[in-house]
């Protein structure tokens, strides 16, 4: 396991937020632009999104290294249940030649937080998701499954995650990983947005 210690007083989380900022409000208003909640189709278009960005991500949530560090990681999968959701509007799992972002093997811890902080973050904004969702006639039983809510609620779960990743010690340098591995994450569900809605 991998000793990181840090050199920056304020939380990571809250440096993440700040600088990232700009990135994610600009991916939150081309999301909503293309109405993607306004028809089961533009949601399906969404889902498709969503299983190419969770599909770079998988290999995380398995590793050792960051299970040590991140409490319950494997529980907060969610490849799976967007597949199934997929399966419930008749729609494949989107096929790609592309590798993901990570596979099986040595990860660099810092740079992947930045991916997860970016997947978890998601977590929130999937609470006003389901209630478009719901307005499309899909439930946590059918078609939204991945933006059910964990059973501790939202809050409580980005909590215990910032929590977490407030505590990895960083050296500046690695800090610096964690901060490109976001803004990373969030050009990567930009591209495919941009490929794939609208």
């Amino acid at each position: 396991m991998t000793t990181i210690t840090n050199t920056v007083s304020e939380p990571l989380s809250k440096r993440l937020k700040a600088l990232t900022h700009e990135t994610h409000d600009r991916l939150d208003k081309s999301i909503m632009s293309v109405a993607s909640f306004a028809s089961v189709e533009g949601y399906g278009q969404f889902l498709g999104v969503q299983a190419l960005f969770y599909r770079d991500i998988d290999a995380l949530y398995g590793d050792a290294g960051l299970q040590a560090l991140l409490p319950a990681l494997a529980e907060r999968r969610r490849l799976d249940s967007i597949a199934a959701d997929l399966g419930d509007l008749g729609l494949p799992v989107p096929e790609t030649a592309e590798t993901p972002a990570f596979v099986g093997g040595a990860v660099d811890v810092p740079t992947a937080l930045g991916w997860l902080y970016v997947a978890e973050g998601s977590n929130i904004g999937a609470a006003l998701l389901r209630k478009e969702v719901a307005k499309l006639g899909l439930s946590d039983e059918h078609g939204g499954r991945h933006l059910a809510p964990a059973p501790e609620g939202p809050a409580a779960h980005w909590r215990t995650f910032t929590v977490a990743l407030d505590s990895a010690e960083l050296t500046a340098e690695e800090d610096t990983r964690v901060v490109d591995g976001a803004n990373a994450a969030f050009a990567r569900v930009q591209a495919l947005v941009d490929a794939r809605l609208g």
